[in-house]
C-alpha cells in the first residue's frame, strides 16, 4: 500500500483551503454587488439620525440680511438639500429636486455650501428655483454641525425639527419614488 507522504498531503490541504477561501471571496462580493443595487444604498446612518437638527442661523442667498434659522423652519417638515454651484453632481440631481419639489409634499431647502453668491445665483437664473429658499454657508462652519462633507447631500427633517433621513450623492427618480417620497407621505400621515 502506498501511503502519500505527509508534505503532498499538506499541499493537498492548503490548496483545498484555498479554494475555500476564494469561494467564500466570491460569495461575498457577489452579495456586496446585489446590496449596491438597493435605492437606498447612499443612505448614510448619520448619528444624527432621530436627533434634532442642529442651531443654524443663515443669511438668505437672494438678500444677505435676512436670515432663516432652524426655528424658523420647526412646524412643518423640509428636505435640505446641500448644493454648490461648483458641484457637477448637484447638476444631474436638479431635474430631480425640481420635479419632486412641484409636487410641493414638503419645503424644498436650499443649502449653498461653500459658494460664491454671484455664482450660485447664476446658477439658479440658468438651471431654475425648486427651492423655498436658500440660505448661504460660504465658510462651511454650519455645514460641521450637521456632519456635511461633500454635495450633494439630502436631509429630511421633520416638523419637531428630528433628522430622519440622510442621503449622500445625487437625489435620483428611484431613489425619490423608493425611499424619500413614502418617508414623506407617512411623515404627513403622523401629522
Amino acid at each position: 500500500m502506498n501511503t502519500p507522504a505527509p508534505a503532498s498531503r499538506s499541499r493537498r490541504l492548503l490548496a483545498l483551503a484555498i479554494a475555500g477561501g476564494f469561494i467564500v471571496l466570491v460569495a461575498l462580493l457577489y452579495y456586496g454587488v446585489r446590496q449596491s443595487d438597493r435605492p437606498d444604498r447612499e443612505s448614510l446612518p448619520s448619528p444624527l439620525i432621530g436627533r434634532a437638527a442642529p442651531e443654524f442661523s443663515l443669511p438668505v442667498l437672494h438678500d444677505a440680511s435676512y436670515r432663516v434659522g432652524s426655528a424658523d423652519l420647526r412646524g412643518q417638515p423640509y428636505l435640505l438639500n446641500i448644493w454648490g454651484s461648483w458641484c457637477p453632481a448637484c447638476r444631474d440631481e436638479h431635474p430631480v429636486l425640481a420635479k419632486y419639489a412641484e409636487t410641493k409634499r414638503i419645503r424644498v431647502i436650499g443649502y449653498n455650501w461653500k459658494d460664491e453668491p454671484a455664482d450660485a445665483l447664476r446658477w439658479l437664473e440658468q438651471f431654475g428655483n425648486p427651492y423655498w429658499v436658500v440660505i448661504t454657508d460660504y465658510e462651511g462652519r454650519t455645514a460641521i454641525q450637521w456632519g456635511i462633507y461633500g454635495a450633494p447631500e439630502t436631509f429630511l427633517v421633520d416638523a419637531q425639527g428630528i433628522i430622519r433621513w440622510k442621503h449622500v450623492g445625487p437625489l435620483t427618480d428611484e431613489i425619490v419614488d423608493e425611499v424619500l417620497a413614502p418617508m414623506v407621505d407617512a411623515m404627513a400621515k403622523e401629522g
